[in-house]
């Protein structure tokens, strides 16, 4: 029987990607995956791992490179995350960046010591040794802006260390060792605030790790066609269909491996966007030649979702639901064995902690909600991908653009996005609403602009006047943002005029809103979802 995915294991895919890997070791940092997003985009694979890894285990991961990432601890705390100090000489080049400069100097006996005032933000680097390899090409501008977040301070170098770059606060902002290929740099170059990390990451993964950039998307459909012929055999396959981008790549990544093995079921839970089960029906089963099976579930899924107010237990109700409709459709089909899923890197990241002690944050329809006794066996094609890398696999399998470009869409729907209790009263004002602010955002030419749109409705009712009249509706909450990969964003700066444009349309042609607000929050400390 198959479970929910399991964290990524050490040694995983060494032959597949063996001299051209990076190794991300993970202490914590908020920053940890946009590292590793940073590395792919060099056309390198990586991966990120738990910090507490043996130097065994890291030295079996056979990696060409290894990062050693930021954090929120002191290295003086109890229980800070440590690393085998054995890792240090096994000759594979390192980068230790913020906590893992302050690690290495501590490990190896420099000082640091918790500095008198933090430094957080934008901060001058003056590089002093520009022959370095780890700044080369930057055309000998020595002062770059930098971001920096921390709370200690390397105050003394290990011996055999060297300073190659400073800034106000930090005297040893980048080091190297004079003789091993080790560097560390107090700053973060993986976020974009940093005006040379990318430079500095490609130097890092290209000419000291001598990577050569194999990691492409059309390699890896390559690859995936041969692994799900592998996994599946003869079998019969079935795949949970939404429409969205990961489910919809997943599909026909499959169908290109296996053909007529693959089912895919469409299960209408009653909380999808308007008129989105038509849609599908049209790609899949018209113009793709998918063999589909479309279920309406709605009454069994809203019946089951009575009275339920709390975002973890109505995911699990529609997660386990949703497996229990596909098992008995599957049923019908045959003697089914494999499950297509379209889960993706950030979902196994995010739901299953990778450090061990770190807080989950929710439970991702693709990963949480899967029953132990599920017989079904998991296919997940996707899920060493970023959400950009599935949209590249999309466009070499050659699904319309207005499929590989449609924005993130959550498994349980509007169930999500409904404050409380989800009902049918609910959802069709929701649903109403979130076609005209799609709709508008679209005609104002904003929607390639923007990582994902949605509405919420939300369980508050607000005094209006309507018609010389009072009225005391309920609350739609927008929600816009620009992204990269949906570990960190921010709000959209949509147009006021755009913004009074849905605002009105919603009021007015939507029975039950009479108010509209705009969510200007930032991921983190927000999240994308309300729920």
């Amino acid at each position: 029987m198959s479970k929910a995915p399991s964290a990524p294991q050490a040694g995983s895919k060494k032959l597949e990607y063996a001299g051209d890997r990076i190794l991300i070791l993970d202490f914590g940092s908020q920053y940890t995956q946009l590292i590793a997003r940073r590395i792919r985009e060099q056309s390198v694979y990586c991966e990120i791992l738990p910090a507490g890894m043996s130097c065994a285990d890291i030295e079996a991961w056979g990696a060409s490179g290894i990062v050693l990432s930021g954090g929120p601890s002191s290295v003086h705390d109890e229980g800070a995350p440590d690393i085998d100090i054995a890792v240090f000489d096994l000759g594979t080049p390192i980068l230790g960046i913020c906590y893992g400069e302050q690690l290495i100097v501590s490990k190896l006996g420099g000082r640091v010591e918790k500095a008198d005032e933090s430094e957080y933000g934008r901060a001058h680097l003056k590089i002093e040794d520009l022959e370095d390899r780890l700044f080369a090409g930057l055309a000998k501008n020595t002062e770059h802006v930098v971001w920096m977040s921390h709370g200690d301070k390397v105050l003394e170098l290990p011996q055999g260390y060297e300073i190659l770059a400073t800034s106000n606060n930090s005297p040893y902002a980048a080091i190297r060792h004079k003789a091993q290929p080790i560097w560390a740099i107090q700053f973060h170059p993986e976020v974009v605030h940093t005006e040379i990390g990318k430079e500095l990451l490609r130097n890092f993964v290209g000419d000291i790790c001598g990577c050569k950039g194999s990691w492409t998307m059309d390699a890896f459909v390559d690859r995936s066609l041969a692994k799900i012929r592998s996994q599946v055999g003869e079998g019969l396959v079935v795949c949970g269909l939404s429409g969205g981008v990961d489910s919809s790549v997943a599909a026909a990544l499959v169908h290109r491996a296996v053909g007529e093995q693959l089912t895919c079921i469409f299960v209408d839970h009653g909380m999808m966007r308007l008129n989105e089960r038509e849609e599908v029906e049209k790609l899949f089963a018209g113009t793709l030649g998918v063999k589909l099976v479309s279920v309406d579930a709605s009454d069994r899924f809203l019946t089951a979702l009575e009275g339920v107010s709390e975002p973890e237990k109505k995911r699990r109700i529609i997660g386990g639901l949703f497996i229990d409709v596909f098992e008995e459709e599957s049923q019908k089909l045959g003697e089914c064995d494999y499950l297509v899923q379209g889960t993706l890197y950030p979902d196994v990241i995010e739901s299953v902690s990778v450090k061990g002690a770190s807080v989950t944050i929710k439970t991702h329809h693709n990963v949480g909600g899967l029953p132990d006794d599920m017989r079904l066996q998991l296919v997940e094609p996707l899920r060493e991908l970023f959400k950009d890398e599935v949209r590249e696999v999309g466009r070499a399998l050659g699904l319309p653009e207005t499929l590989v470009g449609r924005h993130p869409f959550p498994g349980p729907g509007l169930g999500i996005r409904i404050m409380g209790d989800v009902t049918r009263e609910k959802l069709t004002p929701l649903r109403s609403a979130d076609a005209i602010m799609l709709e508008e955002i679209r005609s104002a030419g904003l929607y390639d602009e923007i990582w994902q749109a949605l509405c919420v409705y939300l369980p508050v009712q607000s005094v209006g006047v309507m018609g010389d009249a009072r009225t005391y509706e309920n609350v739609i909450a927008v929600r816009c943002v620009t992204s990269a990969d949906a570990m960190t964003a921010d709000f959209a700066h949509i147009p006021h005029d755009v913004l009074a444009k849905i605002s009105s349309r919603i009021i007015n042609e939507v029975q039950g809103i009479n108010r509209v607000v705009y969510d200007i929050s930032s991921k983190p400390p927000a999240t994308i979802e309300w729920e």
